[in-house]
């Protein structure tokens, strides 16, 4: 999964970084960029794009402003967890576990076979 945005259209209406602002926002809400998904630097998308720095860093504190995103120091900016607390705790709890089996060397299908067995245990199924 990345992050796709087109070539900033002038004759679309609307200020660049209200275009970049909309993109970022609709991705994030349709699951295209998942939660905790890393998004470029601002310098980074405003090469991509042609833009102004200036352009992408109003889009992004707009963003954030709204709750889509959150920026973590220098560790980067991300999609920010939707929903309530407990959702958002889950949501960074699975990016945690995600990030350790990957570094562990676990396949997708091990992974999601360990969190399976562990959610039955749970709840008491079998």
């Amino acid at each position: 999964m990345s992050l796709k945005i087109d070539i900033i259209d002038s004759t679309e209406g609307g200020a660049p970084y209200e275009q970049v602002r909309a993109r970022i926002a609709e991705q994030a809400r349709s699951g295209a960029l998942p939660v905790g998904y890393r998004l470029p630097t601002v310098r980074g998308l405003a090469e991509t794009l042609g833009l102004a720095a200036n352009t992408v860093a109003k889009a992004y504190r707009a963003l954030e402003a709204d709750g889509v995103i959150e920026t973590r120091g220098r560790n980067g900016t991300y999609v920010a967890a939707a929903g309530s607390a407990a959702e958002r705790t889950a949501a960074s709890a699975a990016q945690e576990y995600a990030e350790r089996v990957r570094r562990l060397g676990l396949g997708e299908g091990e992974a999601l076979a360990a969190v399976r067995d562990a959610l039955r245990a749970a709840y008491g199924e079998r």
